[in-house]
């Protein structure tokens, strides 16, 4: 097995890639190869879960099912988005205790399949409003659960890859993912006018199984020990951490640069519901756009994974630049020609590229942190970041929630507006890759 995954490996870089493990251990270096696949596969696994328990579609279906309060729909996103990067800075302090951090994503990722079961099971055996807090309150769990896999992932990607393969290894993993998500999309569809409850636990169990056995595939990583300094007191560290906004140019520079770049994924479920308003033209379903986005990723995740190795900067930049083009484009055409959005073709294609423009976005951060940071600064910059835009995604969720007061082509100008700030943030931010 360790020599098909060095030959396969050896198949996908060249020589001078395979062997360029300067800015990682020279014991970690040899175990590469096995590492590269174990991860692509663990990530892979876990992504397709994300996508059969779509918090936009599959949970808000669940609740809908179960005769959940409405109000409690609304709640799902920024629940699932912010609840697991908010506390990032303590559970970094936590994470920092252990010289071997892949059993923090272990352990992460078998609580997120628990959790997920659990919500299946609680859809089974209750309704209502009890059914519905008690989803919700799962779904708590698993975004903290969530925030401690983001925090260890990205520490150990940096101890076991080496700079020159992590953007791919992201990419690749994200279009195995997408793969998936097109048959996921093709099988909501079938049943997306059904109101069965067996439905959709059904699926929430298929993704518990796969976060498990992501985490028996994790556990198969070979990680060296690392630094455990700062990790006595989590929630003293965590407060000295925030210090790095002010001392750290360059990583208050990026985390503005990200802050701007969430235009692409605010923006996503204002073009679904521009083309819900347009459903009866155009027969177009959420499920459809489930599987529009697994195109989107498994086309276009090799490439962006493939650039980031080179610049993930400037894969920061394209994709800032092509959502707000996009969303230019939009509401230009709601402007001077609304009539061209009965085209059967034209907000699918929107989607499409939307897909493409934020898969670029999160693969470029991603990649851009990870090379960014050295030894045990990564994980105090992965947490101070991620805890920080948490706290920007609820308030900028905020704020495109009473733009929308005034129409969605409101929304989506600012957030375009925001991408080309984005994209001028990303372009003085120094190259990380050389």
């Amino acid at each position: 097995m360790h020599k098909l995954a060095d030959d396969l490996h050896q198949k996908l870089f060249n020589e001078e890639d395979a062997r360029a493990c300067k800015d990682i251990d020279g014991s970690a270096c040899r175990e590469v190869p096995g590492n590269f696949f174990r991860i692509i596969v663990s990530q892979g696994l876990t992504k397709i879960g994300d996508a059969v328990s779509n918090p936009k579609i599959v949970l808000p279906a669940l609740l809908t099912a179960v005769g959940a309060p409405l109000a409690l729909i609304g709640l799902l996103v920024p629940i699932r988005e912010a609840g697991s990067l908010v506390p990032q800075l303590g559970i970094a302090g936590y994470v920092r205790q252990f010289a071997v951090r892949k059993w923090a994503w272990v352990a992460g990722s078998v609580i997120q399949g628990a959790c997920i079961l659990a919500m299946a099971i609680a859809a089974l055996l209750l309704t209502g409003q009890v059914a519905g807090w008690s989803i919700v309150g799962l779904l708590v769990v698993f975004s903290l659960a969530r925030g401690l896999c983001s925090v260890a992932s990205k520490d150990v990607l940096g101890k076991t890859i080496p700079k020159p393969q992590r953007g791919r290894l992201n990419g690749w993993s994200s279009s195995l993912a997408g793969a998936v998500t097109i048959a996921a999309g093709v099988g909501l569809f079938s049943v997306s006018d059904q109101q069965h409850v067996w439905v959709y636990c059904a699926l929430l169990a298929f993704g518990a199984v796969l976060w498990w056995i992501a985490a028996a595939v994790y556990s198969q990583v070979d990680e060296y020990e690392g630094a455990t300094e700062g990790g006595a007191n989590a929630l003293t560290h965590a407060l000295s951490k925030l210090r790095l906004l002010v001392d750290d140019r360059r990583l208050r520079h990026f985390v503005i640069t990200r802050s701007l770049l969430l235009c692409s994924a605010l923006s996503a479920p204002y073009y679904v519901l521009l083309a819900s308003q347009h459903s009866q033209a155009l027969a177009i379903t959420t499920a459809s756009f489930v599987a529009i986005s697994g195109i989107a990723s498994l086309l276009s995740a090799p490439f962006w994974g493939l650039f980031a190795d080179r610049s993930s900067r400037q894969v920061m930049i394209m994709a800032a630049v092509v959502t707000a083009l996009l969303g230019l484009v939009v509401v230009s055409i709601s402007l001077w020609y609304p009539a061209l959005f009965s085209l059967a073709w034209v907000l699918p294609g929107v989607y499409f590229v939307l897909t493409i423009a934020h898969e670029g976005v999160r693969l470029g951060r991603k990649t851009y942190i990870v090379n960014m940071a050295e030894g045990n600064q990564r994980t105090d910059y992965v947490s101070v970041s991620n805890t920080l835009i948490g706290f920007v995604l609820l308030f900028m969720g905020g704020v495109t929630a009473w733009l929308s007061q005034w129409g969605l082509m409101v929304v989506i100008a600012v957030l375009s507006a925001l991408g080309l700030l984005g994209a001028l943030m990303a372009r003085a931010l120094p190259e990380v890759e050389r």
